[in-house]
């Protein structure tokens, strides 16, 4: 799907997942290297990064979370707040670099959450209210006018 558009350049989170998810991208639409942006990367969720849903459920910071995305903050981690921020700098970043041109954000559910939100003027934390599934693509138009959703959420 992605090799009819004319991606000029790819934008892609730190993690493994991303960049294999961003590597045949490139190598369909002749984009010969993948800028690696830290700001694409998931939410970091400080200290329960590498607890499993089971281990957190009982949590009641965690049931706080989940009630709040936009304003709860993880221990040591990311509101939802703190997630959309980055990612709009970086779609703002490319706006500015890349006018009129393509190009391809490789991300997670979350950071796409929040970008969806931030264009559509949810708070970030009415991220839940949709889903990103895994290699789903969402498109996002931008011009000095602002920025709207075309697409959301396409699998192949």
């Amino acid at each position: 799907r992605m090799a009819r558009e004319p991606i000029a350049a790819i934008l892609c989170s730190p993690r493994e997942r991303t960049r294999e998810t961003a590597l045949p991208i490139a190598l369909a639409c002749g984009v010969g290297e993948i800028a690696i942006c830290a700001e694409l990367d998931e939410i970091d969720f400080g200290d329960w990064s590498g607890k499993t849903f089971d281990e957190l459920s009982g949590n009641a910071g965690w049931r706080a979370w989940n009630d709040q995305r936009q304003e709860a903050r993880t221990p040591n981690g990311e509101t939802m707040l703190d997630v959309q921020q980055r990612v709009v700098a970086v779609m703002n970043a490319v706006h500015e670099q890349h006018q009129n041109q393509c190009v391809a954000l490789v991300s997670h559910a979350d950071v796409i959450k929040a970008a969806v939100c931030k264009v559509l003027g949810l708070p970030a934390g009415d991220c839940f209210r949709f889903d990103i599934d895994p290699a789903s693509i969402t498109t996002i138009v931008s011009g000095d006018w602002g920025a709207k959703l075309i697409r959301l959420n396409e699998v192949a």
